[in-house]
C-alpha cells in the first residue's frame, strides 16, 4: 500500500510467464513496435478519408494525431519501470483502480486486435494476386472472392505459425519486412518530391509549402475528424511493451522502444504524406487523393504512377506492391504477438481459462494463446467475408477505434493514479508520470467520445441495423463495436463466476515498499 507522506512506492511482483528472457534487444523492439503499425497499409487505406477531411493539411493533422500517442507512450514506458508484465494495460490498470478495470482494459487489447485481422488478411491476400498477376489482377481485385478468401486465411496461418515458433524468428521476420517497406516508402517519397521541384510537376500536384502545416482556415470539426482518422495509423507501436518479458532490460528498453517507435513513425508518416499529396494532389480525378476509385488504396495507384510503368519503373512499382504486401504480413504476425500475451498474461493471473497461459516448452511461446488467437481470427474473418459482399470488414477496422482510445487512454491514467503518491517527489516525476500522461488520456478519451457519436450514424458506415419496431437506423460501426462490448460483458461474467480469485485482488502481489529517491527509477 502506498504512504503518501513517506514518498514511497509499492514494489509489484509479477507472475512468471515462461517465456524467453532476453530474447530481443532494443532494435528488435522498435523492429516490432514500427512493423505493428503497418505504416504502408495504414496510409493506403486511410489516406483518402483524412484528405477528403482536411485537404492539404493532412501533413498538419499527421503531425497532431503524434501528440496523443507519444503522451501516452510515455505512461506506458513509465508503468513499464513498476511492473514490466506482458499483459501491459491489463495488469496495470487492475494495480491501479482493480481487476474489474484491469480486465476490461486487456478485453479492450484482444477486441481491437480480433476486429482488425480481417482486414489485414484481406489486404494480404489480394496483394498477392496483385504481386503475381499485376495491378490490374481481376481475383486480387475482388476484395471478397473466394480465392482472396484463402490467400487471407493462409496467410493468417502461416503468421500464427511464426509466432508459435519463437519471439527471435518473429523479430527476425519483422526486420526483414520492414526493411522492403520503409525503403519503399522512402523511395517512393524521394522519386515524388523529385518530380514534383524539378520543373516538370504532374498535372493535379501541389508544391509543398508551409501552410500544410497551419490549422488556419480549415474548421475545427474538420480538424478533429482528421486526426480521429489519423489516431488509427499511429496504432500499434505497443506490441514492444507486449514483448516486454522476452527482452533484454525488460524495465526500461520496452518503453524506450515504445517512445522510439513513434517518433520514427510521425517521421516516416509526415514525408510519405507530403511526398504523395505533393505529387498526386487532392483532386477527385486520376491519381488525385480523394479519387472515391482508390478510396481504400491510394499508395499502389499513386506510387504506380511516381514510379512509371516501364523500365525500372515496371520493376519499382512491382516493389511497391510487395511493400503494401508485406506491411500487412507483418502487422498479421504483430497483431498476433501481443493479443496471445495479453491473454497469457490474464490467464497467468486466474482472468482466463488455466489453458491460455500455457508455455510450449520448446519454443517458449503462449502455445494456446497464439492458436487460439489465430483460429478465432480466421472464424471471423470468414463470416464477415461473406456479410453484404465484405462490407463489416471495412467497419469492424473503423470501430478498433473506440477500443484503441479506450485502452490506450486507461494505460495513461493508470500511469497517474499509480504514481499518485509519489508525483511531488522530483518535477521528472510530476511531468512524466502525471501531467503528460494525464493529457495523453484525457485527448484519447475525448477522441473516443466523438468516435462514439459518430459511429452511431448510418451513413459513416458501409453496413447499417436497422431497430425493429422503432425503425432506427444505427451504423455498423457501432453495432460491431457494441457485440465486441457485450462479448467482453459475458467472458467477464463467466470469469467472475467460475474464477472469483482475480476479482477478489487475491492474484494480484505486491511484496514490499521502497522510498522512491532516485527520480529516474
Amino acid at each position: 500500500m502506498a504512504l503518501p507522506s513517506l514518498g514511497v512506492q509499492p514494489v509489484e511482483q509479477s507472475r512468471s510467464k515462461g517465456l524467453k528472457p532476453g530474447a530481443l534487444g532494443l532494435a528488435s523492439s522498435v523492429a516490432i513496435g514500427v512493423a505493428s503499425t503497418a505504416p504502408a497499409y495504414s496510409l493506403a487505406a486511410t489516406l483518402f478519408f483524412v484528405v477528403a477531411a482536411v485537404g492539404l493539411k493532412s501533413p498538419l493533422v499527421a503531425l497532431l494525431a503524434f501528440v496523443p500517442m507519444l503522451l501516452c507512450s510515455i505512461g506506458f514506458s513509465e508503468l513499464n519501470k513498476a511492473d514490466p508484465d506482458c499483459g501491459t494495460t491489463f495488469i496495470w490498470a487492475a494495480r491501479a483502480f482493480g481487476p474489474r478495470t484491469g480486465w476490461a482494459g486487456g478485453w479492450a487489447i484482444v477486441a481491437s486486435d480480433v476486429l482488425v485481422m480481417a482486414s489485414l488478411a484481406q489486404v494480404a491476400g489480394q496483394y498477392v494476386f496483385f504481386l503475381a498477376q499485376g495491378p490490374g489482377s481481376a481475383i486480387g481485385a475482388d476484395a471478397s472472392g473466394g480465392w482472396v478468401l484463402l490467400a487471407g486465411i493462409s496467410w493468417i496461418v502461416a503468421m500464427t505459425y511464426i509466432c508459435y515458433r519463437g519471439i527471435e524468428i518473429s523479430a527476425r521476420f519483422q526486420k526483414a519486412l520492414l526493411s522492403v517497406e520503409i525503403i519503399m516508402l522512402l523511395a517512393m517519397s524521394g522519386t515524388a518530391l523529385a518530380r514534383v521541384l524539378g520543373g516538370h510537376p504532374p498535372a493535379g500536384s501541389a508544391r509543398p509549402s508551409p501552410a500544410w502545416l497551419s490549422p488556419s482556415h480549415v474548421p475545427v470539426s474538420a480538424l478533429v475528424s482528421g486526426i480521429i482518422l489519423m489516431l488509427f495509423i499511429y496504432w500499434g507501436w505497443d506490441t514492444s511493451l507486449s514483448v516486454n518479458e522476452e527482452t533484454a532490460d525488460k524495465s526500461r528498453t520496452p518503453g524506450r522502444a515504445g517512445i522510439i517507435s513513434t517518433v520514427l513513425l510521425a517521421g516516416i508518416y509526415v514525408i510519405a504524406i507530403t511526398a504523395v499529396q505533393a505529387f498526386a494532389g487532392i483532386g477527385g480525378k486520376g491519381v488525385g487523393l480523394t479519387n472515391p476509385a482508390h478510396q481504400f488504396d491510394v499508395l499502389s495507384v499513386a506510387g504506380g504512377a511516381i514510379f512509371g510503368t516501364s523500365g525500372l519503373g515496371t520493376v519499382l512499382s512491382r516493389l511497391l506492391i510487395l511493400m503494401v504486401l508485406s506491411s500487412a504480413a507483418a502487422s498479421t504476425q504483430t497483431t498476433i504477438l501481443p493479443t496471445a500475451r495479453t491473454t497469457l498474461s490474464m490467464a497467468a493471473y486466474g482472468a482466463l481459462p488455466e489453458p491460455f497461459a500455457r508455455i510450449n516448452p520448446r519454443y517458449l511461446t503462449p502455445a494456446v494463446s497464439t492458436v487460439v488467437m489465430g483460429a478465432i481470427s480466421i472464424g471471423l474473418y470468414v463470416p464477415l467475408n461473406y456479410i453484404s459482399h465484405g462490407n463489416p470488414i471495412a467497419d469492424a477496422v473503423t470501430a478498433i477505434g473506440l477500443y484503441v482510445a479506450f485502452y490506450y487512454g486507461l494505460t495513461a491514467f493508470s500511469c497517474v493514479w499509480y504514481y499518485r503518491a509519489t508525483l511531488a517527489t522530483s518535477f521528472r516525476a510530476l511531468l512524466m508520470r502525471g501531467i503528460l500522461p494525464g493529457l495523453g488520456g484525457v485527448m484519447m478519451y475525448a477522441a473516443g467520445c466523438y468516435s462514439l457519436q459518430s459511429d452511431w450514424v448510418a451513413s459513416n458506415s458501409y453496413t447499417m441495423w436497422t431497430v425493429p419496431f422503432l425503425h432506427w437506423r444505427i451504423g455498423g460501426i457501432f453495432v460491431i463495436a457494441a457485440l465486441a462490448a457485450l462479448a467482453g460483458v459475458a467472458g467477464f461474467a463467466l470469469m467472475r463466476a467460475t474464477s472469483p480469485a482475480f476479482f477478489r485482488k487475491q492474484t494480484l502481489t505486491r511484496t514490499i515498499t521502497m522510498l522512491i529517491s532516485n527520480p529516474e527509477l
